[in-house]
């Protein structure tokens, strides 16, 4: 299987930042870490392996980036006005760094945001305020009650961070001419202590029209790796 690591600094966030790129060619995928991850988890909790058969046979290509969220969502050292600015900023570097490397390395049309539990926020997030650039994602497990990290504190890029938020307010055609050629799907599990959040989204996501898959899985431990490495071959 074709690995490679980049590693450059990003003007955006003042730092280095680090990727793993797993395959050759076929369908772009930017995967998201969980909470407070590293860009080489996906490889460790075995999901890389999951989907070797796909990947080595040039269905998949995997982009799996580093998180900020000890810096942004996590970081309770900082007010939270600077800990959402920060993951305004991690967009920024996702928008005008990382998919333009994805670009450079496969020209697949599509593109595909994952990430189970937090990095299920950070794939529905980023796919959903930029349906021109993601035409995909999958959400394993994904954590969408974001509020309480700001500690009451909310402002414009609050809002326009939270899908629970702007989704109800969205009017915007050209968002939901985009919506509509798109695939978005959610998993989740009846003991997952993330299903309401879930079913909330999916909730909001048939009010407003938008085309997309609740999938709830009878299954023990739902919010772990070993359910996810089967959501990831069911799904993906």
């Amino acid at each position: 299987m074709n690995r490679e690591y980049h590693k450059w600094h990003s003007s955006r966030l003042g730092r280095d930042m680090e990727l793993l790129v797993f395959g050759h060619t076929g369908l772009p995928v930017l995967v998201f870490p969980t909470s407070g991850a590293r860009f080489y988890e996906f490889e460790e909790r075995s999901m890389v392996a999951a989907l070797s058969g796909k990947i080595d046979a040039g269905q998949l290509q995997l982009f799996c980036v580093d998180s900020v969220d000890t810096e942004s969502w996590y970081n309770r050292q900082v007010p939270p006005r600077w800990r959402i600015a920060r993951h305004v900023q991690y967009e920024d570097y996702l928008i005008h760094e990382v998919v333009p490397l994805i670009r450079l390395i496969n020209n697949n049309f599509h593109l595909v945001s994952l990430g189970c539990s937090f990095g299920g926020y950070h794939a529905v997030n980023i796919a959903l305020r930029h349906p021109n650039v993601f035409t995909g994602m999958l959400s394993m497990s994904g954590a969408f009650d974001l509020a309480k990290f700001l500690g009451g504190y909310y402002d414009q890029d609050c809002y326009f961070n939270l899908p629970t938020n702007y989704l109800p307010d969205l009017s915007d055609s050209w968002f939901f001419d985009r919506y509509r050629r798109n695939t978005y799907i959610l998993a989740t599990g009846w003991d997952d202590q993330c299903l309401g959040q879930n079913q909330n989204l999916d909730r909001i996501m048939s009010q407003k029209g938008i085309p997309h898959k609740l999938y709830i899985w009878d299954s023990f431990n739902a919010h772990d790796w070993p359910t996810w490495q089967r959501m990831v071959q069911e799904y993906l």
